[in-house]
């Protein structure tokens, strides 16, 4: 993960999705998940949420070529729900299909708004995030619990994709720009451990 900057919401979202939205709270004050599905007017706004942060995945760092899902950052239903924010830009966070369904409706994870450029490291070549050993105890539990509970470690095809797109970036197939705007997260960890591209091909063997 990276810190995201947050996008200010469309022209347009209040009529397409708050106003809409409100109306079916004001009938249905604490609806069910089911409930909600009739009324999933938050898919309105993909498109623009695709396009507001640059199509990247706020938890995995990594481009989405399709146009994602909306992940509600405070759940809209169950026992932690707040309704109230199920149409509200600003509780909305661009996430691949995995990540969101991995999430599901927990409420201990790490919010991309508030990440630091520090607390998330990338081990070479396992290609495995980790927090910063630096940081204090309780701030590397939650880092860990994020990892741990998004599968950013144990679902192979991140890896792999943070691996591959690592070793085009050393053998010239990619360049840093690509990196920066499509992987952030793997664009930051190259400047701050200073990797160059004989050192990554070194340690990818290739």
């Amino acid at each position: 993960m990276i810190g995201v900057v947050f996008q200010p919401e469309y022209v347009g979202f209040d009529d397409e999705v708050r106003k809409p939205g409100a109306a079916f709270l004001t009938s249905c004050p604490k609806p069910t998940s089911k409930q909600f599905k009739k009324y999933a007017y938050w898919s309105r706004a993909l498109s623009q949420l695709h396009e507001a942060y640059s199509g990247v995945c706020a938890y995995t760092a990594m481009y989405l070529p399709d146009r994602g899902t909306v992940d509600h950052f405070l759940p809209k239903a169950g026992e932690n729900g707040r309704p109230d924010l199920a149409y509200e830009w600003n509780n909305f966070r661009l996430a691949g299909g995995k990540i969101n369904t991995s999430k599901g409706d927990l409420t201990d994870i790490i919010d991309p708004f508030h990440v630091q450029d520090d607390w998330f490291f990338i081990d070479l070549p396992a290609c495995l995030i980790r927090p910063n050993p630096e940081l204090d105890k309780e701030l590397k539990r939650k880092i860990a619990n994020t990892i741990n509970s998004l599968r950013l470690n144990q679902d192979d095809n991140y890896v792999q994709e943070r691996c591959n797109i690592l070793m085009a970036y050393a053998t010239n197939d990619v360049s840093l720009n690509f990196l920066e705007r499509r992987y952030p997260f793997l664009a930051k960890e190259i400047a701050r451990q200073g990797l160059t591209l004989e050192r990554l091909r070194e340690l990818f063997r290739i």
